[in-house]
């Protein structure tokens, strides 16, 4: 796949082809309409099976809970319990089927009797339940039998709540930030930008009405699924009190100016999903294109969101999809588009997307008459986290790791750090020690205070994003690409390393001597091409193993991190293969 996903890049000629394309497509549309819902992947509302339930994961197939026996009930209970567990504080719990998937179905009194026992069990594990939605079953029997799909999820205690992050993608003014604004402050968008004017961090940003730096807003989702930022003014601190999830958003830009500080906010902000908002009059334009491709190299599942349906014809929205459509059916991309227009529809979204990274879906929506909102919020309510319990154990016993990527001085408070912790756990007034410095030392401090979300955290687990105070650390040492770790670990740290790399897009060819950007996690530094191993040079989708060296400064780098670089038009993705350890760690007090 690697090797065509050069094609999203783009060049002129493509778009060329595309736009004879969609000439075509529009003279036969009229055929085309027809035959929409078979391109869509839409839930059969009738099939007789769900696949067989699985030992593992946080969904359970329950045929009935009527008037269960105490014991019942008390074993009933620690099964929630695990399946709450394995899906970080949500389940999920398909009433009326068979352990085998069959579809069986409900009669009414049953159904009110199943969900009543459900409730109870949620009670007692500290839990609250939302019927998601319920279907008839069809068979020959006089009565109606239902199955009903519904959502468990964890009352907060202690700011255990599950974080989501998704980073937010597409071309300049395609309402990123606006549908963000209008997300996490529950008021509709005048037509003219208002609502995006609380995410702007600069004046510049709020004068020219473009994003040029990477904002943070968070949507909170009680646990029975309501949003719980809409209230009289909430603070971020009252929000992450009450909420059972939480949805980062990180906004990045659009402009192609810009490009630098979003490849920074993909690979060092971790995101778990990519939200790529493409406007319904303009089309794929600018930077989409790009975007899409710098998520699928990084591995990021994606999903759409056309916006801006509000200003043009049906007709417009339409063309806009299918041309979405085509470009994730190119053999680089190999999507499964899936249309979402009815709340069923957005759950079952929710569910395949976590499950299938191949399955797309698409939302079109308008920020200023507020047109579908309601089903991307079901969809963020219902979005399940991709790593399950295990894995975020196995990570949060591994020694402390956490990665620098900003740093300012807040007065009264001193030197303040933000970015993500990669493994372990980070405790106040725990020491640690951060590095490389330009001489490739490591120095001690100790963290003072740590933040979620704007409000006080005592302890940090792996995955989660927040800031650490360190006290009067001297701020000049510190710089973005850091990492601050257990003394234990004895990170390597290099100047020269080895990358298995593809070359996306060049204009000319590749060759020793040639310097770009490298993009791995959090660091982000110049590198000169030292070596490429047996070629002497490299033409555009060519693959080589090549050996690169920093200018500035030494780095702490890991094998088989994902490696991003790029050079004015030139780009490439890879994986780091081999360090070249520049000396042994050394820390210093």
């Amino acid at each position: 796949m690697d090797s065509r996903v050069s094609e999203l890049f783009g060049s002129a000629g493509s778009q060329a082809t595309n736009g004879a394309a969609s000439r075509k497509t529009a003279k036969n549309g009229s055929k085309k309409c027809k035959n929409r819902s078979a391109r869509y992947p839409k839930a059969s509302n009738n099939s007789p099976y769900l696949p067989p339930e699985a030992e593992e994961g946080n969904i359970e197939y329950k045929l009935k809970l009527v008037n269960p026996t105490q014991y019942r009930f008390e074993h009933l209970a620690t099964q929630m319990k695990w399946r709450l567990q394995e899906g970080r504080g949500e389940a999920v719990y398909q009433i009326g089927v068979e352990d085998n998937g069959l579809l069986v179905g409900l009669s009414e009194e049953d159904m009110k009797a199943s969900l009543k026992t459900l409730r109870r069990m949620a009670e007692k594990v500290g839990a609250d339940i939302t019927v998601l939605r319920e279907r008839e079953v069809d068979y020959d029997s006089d009565e109606p039998h239902r199955i009903a799909e519904v959502l468990v999820r964890k009352v907060p205690d202690d700011q255990q709540f599950l974080d989501l992050r998704v980073a937010v993608l597409g071309n300049v003014d395609s309402g990123k930030s606006t549908l963000l604004g209008v997300l996490t402050q529950g008021e509709l968008d005048n037509g003219r930008g208002r609502a995006r004017l609380n995410l702007f961090r600069h004046l510049h940003e709020i004068q020219t009405g473009r994003t040029s730096s990477i904002s943070i807003e968070i949507l909170g989702f009680d646990s029975k699924g309501v949003v719980v930022n809409y209230s009289e003014s909430r603070t971020a601190e009252e929000i992450c009190e009450s909420a059972s999830k939480m949805i980062t958003f990180i906004d990045l830009a659009g402009h192609h100016k810009y490009l630098k500080t979003t490849i920074f906010g993909l690979t060092s902000y971790c995101p778990d999903f990519a939200m790529l908002v493409v406007s319904a009059n303009t089309g794929i334009a600018g930077t989409t294109r790009e975007h899409l491709g710098l998520a699928m190299a990084l591995k990021v599942p994606i999903f759409i969101v056309v916006s801006k349906v509000d200003l043009c014809t049906k007709s417009t929205v339409e063309r806009t999809v299918r041309q979405l459509e085509r470009i994730l059916k190119q053999p680089g991309c190999n999507k499964v588009p899936m249309l979402v227009s009815s709340t069923d529809d957005a759950v079952t979204a929710a569910q395949k997307f976590a499950q299938s990274p191949s399955i797309t879906p698409i939302f079109t929506l308008s920020s200023v008459s507020g047109e579908s909102l309601d089903l991307l919020k079901v969809f963020f309510n219902i979005l399940p986290p991709l790593s399950n319990s295990k894995e975020q154990e196995e990570l949060m016993q591994q020694l402390t790791e956490f990665q620098v990527d900003e740093i300012y001085t807040v007065p009264d408070v001193g030197t303040v750090v933000g970015g993500t912790l990669y493994s372990g756990i980070c405790r106040e007034g725990e020491q640690l020690v951060v590095g490389p410095t330009d001489d490739g030392k490591f120095r001690e401090l100790t963290v003072c205070s740590i933040q979620r979300n704007r409000s006080g955290c005592r302890v940090l687990r792996a995955g989660q994003a927040a800031t650490l105070a360190l006290g009067d650390f001297d701020r000049s040492l510190l710089r973005k690409g850091m990492v601050m770790v257990s003394p234990e670990m004895n990170p390597t740290i290099c100047w020269r390393f080895e990358a298995e790399i593809v070359l996306l897009f060049h204009a000319k060819t590749f060759h020793k001597g040639f310097q770009v950007t490298v993009h791995v996690g959090n660091v982000r530094q110049t590198a000169t091409v030292e070596a490429l191993q047996g070629k002497d040079e490299l033409r555009t989708g060519e693959k080589a193993v090549v050996r690169f060296r920093f200018i500035k400064h030494p780095e702490y780098l890991k094998v088989g991190a994902k490696l991003l670089f790029r050079e004015g038009v030139t780009k490439g993705i890879g994986q780091v293969t081999k360090l070249q350890p520049a000396s042994q760690y050394q820390h210093q007090p």
